[in-house]
């Protein structure tokens, strides 16, 4: 089978990628050169890496693009499954905890770029908002949700899932967790009861 300078292209730079999450996960932002991520990789050159990215700013932009993406992976097949959109909501909030904890390298590199204020574009996270706004608003026309600002309750969800991710990743029970968020986010949203 013959390697087109495509694939080898992509393939480094899923090397680049996955290396800059192990060493940003393992040892901080702060100690995560290229000089670690060339060690990690098994990379002969710094050059490689930049030739692949302009900027250290823009190979992090990458790992949260990469992350965002493997948790979108991860999570659809379980929230396409559930058919109301209460069950999507809980599916939603019980894979991504199981991708939190299936992936804690993924979530600790993330927390790494958040927490040293990388200026790298957001469009992931206002997605995964914009598709629980639509969520939230479907589940209020049909009459699964109360009412309630849907972007309100979508920007808080991630919260409460970013805050678990810490814990998840300290050794936290994820089946306890998803319980948790699962119910907090039924009671919030459930409609009202005469």
């Amino acid at each position: 089978m013959r390697i087109t300078q495509a694939g080898s292209t992509a393939a480094r730079r899923d090397q680049i990628v996955a290396a800059t999450i192990g060493v940003l996960a393992e040892r901080g932002y702060a100690a995560t050169s290229y000089d670690a991520i060339c060690a990690v990789a098994g990379l002969s050159s710094k050059r490689l890496i930049s030739y692949h990215f302009t900027s250290k700013d823009e190979l992090l932009a990458e790992v949260l693009h990469r992350v965002t993406t493997d948790a979108g992976e991860y999570m659809r097949p379980a929230i396409e499954a559930a058919e109301s959109p209460a069950a999507k909501l809980a599916a939603y909030i019980r894979s991504n905890v199981e991708f939190i904890a299936a992936k804690p390298d993924h979530v600790r590199a993330v927390q790494q770029i958040v927490s040293s204020h990388v200026p790298v574009p957001d469009e992931e996270a206002d997605g995964a908002i914009a598709r629980l706004i639509g969520l939230f608003d479907s589940g209020q026309r049909t009459g699964d949700f109360r009412p309630f600002d849907s972007t309100l309750m979508a920007v808080t969800l991630r919260a409460a899932i970013d805050a678990v991710a810490g814990r998840l990743v300290g050794g936290s029970d994820p089946q306890l967790c998803a319980d948790e968020l699962t119910d907090t986010f039924n009671r919030a949203t459930r409609p009202e009861t005469p």
